[in-house]
């Protein structure tokens, strides 16, 4: 009899632990989801644009497309109230006819941004300011901004800067994955150009001050990212960076920079792209069959638009024909532990990477990002801080941005 009221006070006491770890659970479920729809939520990095001009239709919701994680209804769906759409340029040569091919592939690129937003008004508006974005939102509607991905196209022509500023662009990422006029990459595996930043990539900071565009340090060589800090006068951002002390990948970025950027007073946006959030759990399969993509496309350098357009939609199906195991939302948030624990709670955000290469195993698309705030929420972080991961930081940057633009144009 003894032993058997034992076993019945500890099946009691394990159903009630059971039941309480559930109640707390659908209760963090229940605070996440509040949050999550009050505050104002903006994802710094959308390579959507690209994927536009293949067809994408962003006013038209798109289940099953495993490469469009974006489009307006999605957003809406999902929780995001404001994206950056990344018009993003893949380089080729330093020349003036490369930097000329370049440049008309951005005129079409925000060109088809626009059309889109003319097309659907009733869903989304273009941003520009800092106020646009909840704006927008109070609206019932999306809003875009719009970033350059990659500074060549450029070229040495500084207003070709001001044009792009005109369209709508509010912040430039100077380099892609290969050294360029501007600076140095932290990608490009040959010997660098400039060791950081060049003179004319001097220029380009202190014209994007002066204009009210922030400058962008993701993709930038460790050298590059400390020239332009040091000579910039604004906030800079990473729109799409990691820790490298989570994960010790190029493209990551040391505690020493994650410092700097902090004094600067700049914003380090943490990205889903999995390969920067942690090691992929891959087959000798896939392992193979990407070395053989990228060979083939010569490591997606130097290649036409045709070319890269080919390559991606080759890499794309080799991704679909040899799933992996990526890293989780839980992963991704260690890497926002760090950069708090090292820069700060006013220096980190969001820059997913969506259509561009970001996705997690627990965030395939925009319509998942509430597990974000959830596991925000379950390490401990508030409601005031959440949003500031959010928007707040980010929004801060770019009022400081726009008042330092003012101060120089007096």
């Amino acid at each position: 009899m003894y032993n058997l009221k034992h076993f019945y006070l500890a099946a009691f006491l394990a159903l009630f632990l059971i039941t309480s770890c559930k109640q707390s659970e659908e209760k963090l479920e229940e605070m996440a989801a509040e949050i999550h729809n009050e505050i104002l939520t903006i994802d710094t990095h959308c390579d959507t644009p690209m994927l536009m001009l293949r067809g994408h239709d962003v006013g038209i919701r798109n289940p099953g497309n495993e490469y469009a994680q974006v489009d307006f209804p999605r957003m809406k769906e999902g929780g995001l109230d404001a994206a950056f759409f990344a018009v993003f340029l893949p380089q080729g040569e330093l020349t003036q006819a490369g930097y000329d091919s370049a440049h008309e592939l951005a005129l079409r690129m925000f060109d088809a941004i626009h059309e889109s937003l003319d097309k659907y008004h009733d869903m989304a508006e273009l941003a520009l300011v800092p106020g646009d974005a909840q704006k927008i939102a109070d609206k019932g509607k999306r809003a875009i901004y719009i970033g350059v991905e990659n500074a060549y196209p450029v070229g040495k022509d500084i207003s070709r800067l001001h044009k792009y500023y005109e369209l709508g662009a509010r912040y430039v990422t100077l380099c892609h994955n290969i050294n360029n006029q501007i600076c140095d990459a932290s990608s490009d595996s040959s010997e660098p150009l400039h060791n950081g930043l060049s003179d004319f990539g001097l220029k380009i900071v202190e014209e994007m001050n002066r204009t009210g565009m922030i400058v962008d340090v993701s993709h930038l060589a460790e050298q590059s990212v400390k020239d332009v800090i040091k000579v910039s006068k604004a906030p800079v951002i990473a729109s799409h960076s990691n820790a490298r002390a989570i994960n010790d990948h190029r493209r990551t970025m040391s505690d020493e920079l994650l410092k700097m950027v902090a004094e600067n007073g700049g914003a380090v946006h943490v990205t889903f792209a999995s390969s920067h959030v942690g090691p992929l759990q891959t087959t000798p399969e896939y392992d193979s069959a990407r070395a053989a993509v990228r060979e083939r496309w010569n490591n997606f350098e130097g290649l036409t638009e045709e070319e890269w357009n080919m390559g991606r939609a080759e890499l794309d199906e080799m991704v679909m024909n040899y799933p992996v195991k990526r890293p989780t939302v839980s992963d991704l948030v260690n890497h926002i532990d760090h950069i708090v624990k090292v820069a700060g709670i006013d220096h980190v955000g969001i820059g997913s990477d969506f259509d561009g290469g970001g996705r997690l195993e627990d965030i395939n698309d925009v319509t998942e990002i509430e597990s974000l705030t959830l596991e925000l929420l379950r390490r401990g972080y508030s409601r005031e801080e959440i949003e500031k991961i959010w928007s707040g930081n980010f929004l801060r940057v770019f009022n400081e941005v726009e008042e330092v633009a003012r101060r120089l144009q007096e």
